[in-house]
């Protein structure tokens, strides 16, 4: 937590992506939280991160149920982000596979760069996997252009896995400003 505060005060990042165990829990916001490193960050301390002022444009949340609310608490974490000074959230509505996130955040972050607006990059991404131009063989993650993004090897022996099913690009979800 302190070395994530200390990064935001340095104002050098347009996008914070945190890949991160997080749980949400109705009712009592201290019992939901961002897992960081050895310790919890509970979703009523977001606002001292001071996201205002770390001059953000998109705050990535990949973890499972990072957009989960509830009438306390709309969007869960990413609602929060939103709420405390981050322009766009991206965030996931339920459980996530890492395999698929893989995949999808690779391409998200590849269409970001050529998209002019956020959630075009979001929809594009959606799509690589609709399509599916993002595979794993045998433990290796492919893009959409072929190349090989990364090799887990727990998986060299999976055979192919084809991450076009909703399961794998429909949780994810973009919240604030689209541009």
């Amino acid at each position: 937590l302190a070395n994530l505060r200390s990064q935001l005060q340095k104002k050098d990042y347009g996008i914070v992506h945190l890949a991160t165990h997080a749980t949400f829990e109705s009712g009592n916001l201290e019992d939901s939280y961002l897992q960081l490193w050895k310790e919890q960050l509970a979703l009523s301390k977001v606002d001292s991160l001071q996201l205002s002022d770390a001059e953000l444009n998109l705050l990535v949340l990949s973890a499972c149920n990072t957009a989960m609310g509830d009438d306390t608490s709309e969007y869960g974490f990413a609602g929060f982000a939103v709420n405390a000074g981050v322009p766009s959230t991206l965030a996931s509505l339920w459980p996530v596979s890492d395999e698929g996130t893989l995949g999808f955040m690779s391409q998200f972050y590849a269409q970001l760069g050529e998209a002019s607006i956020r959630v075009k990059a979001l929809q594009q991404a959606q799509l690589s996997m609709i399509n599916g131009d993002v595979s794993i063989i045998d433990g290796t993650v492919y893009g959409s252009a072929g190349e090989a993004i990364a090799h887990i090897d727990t998986l060299d022996e999976s055979g192919r896995w084809d991450f076009s099913h909703p399961f794998y690009w429909s949780a994810f979800t973009m919240i604030g400003n689209p541009w």
